[in-house]
């Protein structure tokens, strides 16, 4: 848990989450639960120029319609209102990215700071690929660094994360380019077919599909003779890898030169596991 004061301020009437029938003149119906959560318009729009736009101007006498924010769950919207309120915030591990998502949303510059600093004091094995998720949507350039340089110290733990599965594509690249992983590429593609396994059924798409964007960094060059047999027999079963691709690796075991097949990285990674034909590839680790 984190709470960070940044100056010192009147102490105002928290926000409640409660019933109707609060101090507060405006009421929020915010996740999936659809918790009302009441505030004071007022101070809102003088704080947030989000809300300032959200609310508008006070309508005439009687009972305003609740605002709904189905997309921010309670707690994140929660912590959002005690900063406003109070210039303070307690962050919790478990919903930390939550808060982030919404600081960077509603333009809390100074919220979002605070989430960043603790995003890195709390990064583990669990949270990182969520972590990354958040940076890459919201280009967090600094965080992403962050979570890819964690993820490439420990590879192996990261890639059995749900958090690994529910990567997009454009999040899981970065990670598919570095020569900085902790993980063999036997490894990697069974990771990649898991990840596009996921991503299919949820989209109701092919495999193939879904991992089209992100497989041709996959470096089947590493695999031995035997290992990229057993995948095209695998990718006949289960198309996941263009056929052009593990022709490129073969080029490269037949030719004994990593740089026979254009566009077939043969770079090893920090995890890759020798092989016998490793010592014929022209591009070496780094």
């Amino acid at each position: 848990v984190c709470s960070v004061w940044r100056r010192s301020q009147e102490e105002l009437p928290l926000p409640q989450a409660s019933g109707w029938g609060g101090e507060g003149d405006v009421c929020f119906v915010v996740g999936q639960e659809r918790q009302e959560v009441f505030a004071h318009r007022c101070l809102l729009a003088c704080r947030c120029n989000f809300f300032q736009r959200l609310l508008g101007p006070k309508l005439g006498p009687g009972t305003p319609s609740p605002v709904v924010l189905s997309t921010v769950p309670a707690e994140a919207f929660l912590a959002v209102l005690e900063f406003l309120y109070t210039n303070s915030v307690r962050l919790h591990r478990h919903s930390v990215l939550e808060v982030l998502t919404a600081a960077v949303e509603y333009g809390l510059e100074e919220l979002r700071e605070l989430c960043l600093e603790f995003v890195v004091k709390v990064l583990d094995v669990e949270l990182v690929c969520e972590a990354l998720q958040v940076a890459v949507t919201f280009g967090l350039g600094p965080l992403q660094e962050r979570c890819i340089a964690f993820i490439e110290a420990h590879s192996q733990e990261a890639l059995r994360t749900r958090g690994f599965l529910e990567l997009s594509a454009p999040a899981l690249l970065p990670l598919l380019r570095s020569d900085k992983l902790c993980v063999d590429e036997a490894e990697l593609v069974l990771a990649a077919r898991s990840w596009a396994r996921v991503g299919a059924a949820v989209m109701e798409r092919p495999v193939a599909e879904v991992a089209a964007p992100v497989v041709r960094e996959l470096r089947l060059a590493l695999l031995a003779p035997a290992e990229l047999s057993a995948l095209e027999e695998q990718n006949r079963r289960e198309p996941l890898i263009p056929v052009e691709q593990i022709v490129e690796a073969w080029k490269c075991h037949a030719l004994r030169r990593g740089d026979a097949a254009r566009g077939a990285p043969c770079r090893r990674r920090r995890g890759t596991l020798p092989r016998e034909h490793h010592c014929f590839l022209d591009l070496p680790f780094k």
